[in-house]
C-alpha cells in the first residue's frame, strides 16, 4: 500500500527568498520534501552550485526528492525546427545532470505547447518529443534516477490533456522501459489536482477527479493546488479561497485511499505548489510564509498524518 507525504515546490521563492530560507520554514513546518522548481540561472550553472545546494539541505533535514520545471522552457521539442530540438535536448539532459547531483528520484516537465495559429503540428510535435523521451529514459538511468515525470495539462495545445494522449503518453515509454529494463527508467505521471479539460466555450470536458484518477497507475507524485471552476487560475487553500476554490480536499483524500494499491510506487509525495503573493512589492512579499502555512494547515486538517 502506498503511503502519502506532504511537500512543497520551490517555486514562489524564486526571485525573492533564499532556498535557505524555504528549507528553514519548512523545516519549521515539519516538511521534509522539496520539489525543486527550475530557474533559467541553473541551466548554466557549476555543478558546484548544485552539491552546495544539497548540502544546505541537508543541514535542515530537507530531503530533494523531485526536480521539476517552474516555467516552460524544456518546450522546444514541440517547435517545428530541429535546432529548437536540440536545445531543449540539451536543456533537459542538463536537469537529468541537476537531479543526480542533488540525489533527487524524478526529474520532469510539461513536454511543451503547440503554437495555436499551427494546430496541424500537433502530431509531429508529440512524435519528436516521444522519441527523444525514450533516449532521455536512458540518459536519466546513467544518472541515478528513479524515474523521469510528465505533468498532463489543461489545454489540448499542450499535450497531454486527454484522456487518449495521458493513455499514449503513458504507454509509449512504458512499451519502451519493459524492453530496456536494465538500461532506462520507467516514466510516471506528476498529477495536478487543479487541472481539468474545458473547450473553447468554457464546457468542462473532463474534470480535475477523472483526469487524476486515469493518471493513477503511472503517478509517482502529484501537485497540491486549488482553481476555480474553468481552471482558469490557481492559488492556496484556506478560508480566503474557500469561496471561490473547487478543490474539495475530503474528496483527494477519498480518493487517494480507495486507490492507495494503484500507486505504482510505495511513497507518493504532494507538493504544495502555489505562486505566491505578487512577485517583487514590498507590500505583498513578506506575505508569502503566511499564504504557505495557511496552505499548509487548510492541508492538514484533512490529512493529519501529512
Amino acid at each position: 500500500m502506498t503511503q502519502f507525504s506532504l511537500g512543497i515546490k520551490s517555486d514562489p521563492v524564486e526571485y525573492r527568498y533564499s532556498y535557505e530560507w524555504l528549507f528553514a520554514f519548512m523545516r519549521d513546518h515539519d516538511v521534509h520534501y522539496l520539489q525543486l522548481g527550475s530557474s533559467f540561472e541553473f541551466f548554466s550553472l557549476d555543478d558546484s552550485y548544485f552539491v552546495d545546494l544539497r548540502l544546505a539541505a541537508d543541514a535542515h533535514g530537507i530531503t530533494i526528492k523531485s526536480c521539476f520545471t517552474a516555467h516552460r522552457e524544456l518546450g522546444g521539442f514541440f517547435w517545428p525546427d530541429p535546432r529548437a530540438h536540440r536545445v531543449a535536448r540539451r536543456a533537459y539532459e542538463r536537469w537529468i545532470e541537476i537531479a543526480g547531483i542533488l540525489g533527487a528520484d524524478y526529474v520532469g516537465s510539461n513536454p511543451g505547447a503547440v503554437y495555436r495559429d499551427r494546430p496541424g503540428e500537433r502530431d509531429a510535435g508529440i512524435a519528436t518529443y516521444l522519441d527523444h523521451l525514450t533516449d532521455l529514459q536512458r540518459f536519466a538511468h546513467d544518472h541515478g534516477l528513479r524515474a523521469l515525470t510528465i505533468e498532463p495539462m489543461s489545454s489540448r495545445f499542450e499535450p497531454p490533456s486527454t484522456p487518449e494522449e495521458i493513455r499514449e503518453f503513458g504507454d509509449v515509454p512504458a512499451r519502451y522501459h519493459l524492453e530496456h529494463s536494465a538500461v532506462t527508467v520507467p516514466v510516471y505521471f506528476c498529477g495536478d489536482i487543479s487541472h481539468g479539460l474545458v473547450d473553447e466555450d468554457g464546457v468542462v470536458d473532463c474534470d480535475h477527479w477523472t483526469l487524476f484518477e486515469m493518471e493513477i497507475p503511472r503517478m509517482a507524485e502529484f501537485h497540491f493546488k486549488n482553481t476555480d471552476a474553468r481552471y482558469g487560475s490557481t492559488f492556496g487553500f484556506g478560508p480566503v479561497n474557500a469561496d471561490r476554490g473547487i478543490i474539495d480536499l475530503t474528496e483527494l483524500r477519498t480518493i487517494l485511499m480507495r486507490r492507495s494499491t494503484d500507486f505504482p510506487v510505495n511513497l507518493v509525495v504532494g507538493y504544495l505548489e502555489i505562486g505566491g503573493p505578487k512577485l517583487g512589492r514590498d507590500y505583498s512579499d513578506p506575505l508569502l510564509a503566511d499564504e504557505l502555512s495557511t496552505s499548509i494547515r487548510a492541508i492538514r486538517a484533512v490529512f493529519p498524518e501529512l
